[in-house]
């Protein structure tokens, strides 16, 4: 009998030997938070790259395309429908950048900011309720774990 079938007369699930694997954790833990996230945002009619749009834009007022999609790490290009879509549900609003026709700063309207401040209070509830296993040094620990991955990731 393999190990596999040996263990899965013993009951354990059938992921056991992946589970000493980071990355496989990680994959396996940002489904379910990203599932949870999909059904918060969905009630403000956002996606969660939608949402990270608006909240940089609300933070940054002025910012343009370029540093927009840097931040959020797309492509020129698919920002592109990514601003058309918040554009045209008055969420923000491109304005022409003196002294470069070329270049759109990018404005959050009214309705945007208030559409931002009531999504980013629902994220912090979703993130509060999904991460309440933690009490707060291991929140802080985690994100201070994921954070110097992404700001040293030797690739």
């Amino acid at each position: 009998m393999t190990r596999s079938a040996a263990q899965a007369d013993a009951g354990l699930p059938a992921d056991t030997d992946l589970t000493g694997y980071v990355g496989y954790n990680l994959k396996r833990v940002l489904s379910l938070v990203q599932a949870d996230l999909t059904q918060v945002l969905g009630t403000f009619d956002l996606r969660a790259v939608s949402f990270s749009a608006l909240s940089i834009v609300v933070r940054r007022p002025g910012i343009n395309q370029t540093q927009l999609a840097e931040a959020l790490k797309i492509e020129r290009s698919n920002l592109v429908q990514l601003i058309d879509e918040l554009s045209d549900r008055a969420l923000l609003a491109r304005t022409p950048v003196a002294g470069d026709r070329r270049r759109y700063a990018l404005m959050p309207t009214t309705a945007g900011k208030t559409l931002c401040a009531r999504a980013e209070a629902a994220v912090a509830e979703h993130e509060a309720r999904v991460f309440s296993m933690l009490d707060a040094d291991e929140r802080g620990t985690l994100l201070a774990l994921l954070r110097k991955i992404r700001t040293e990731w030797p690739g």
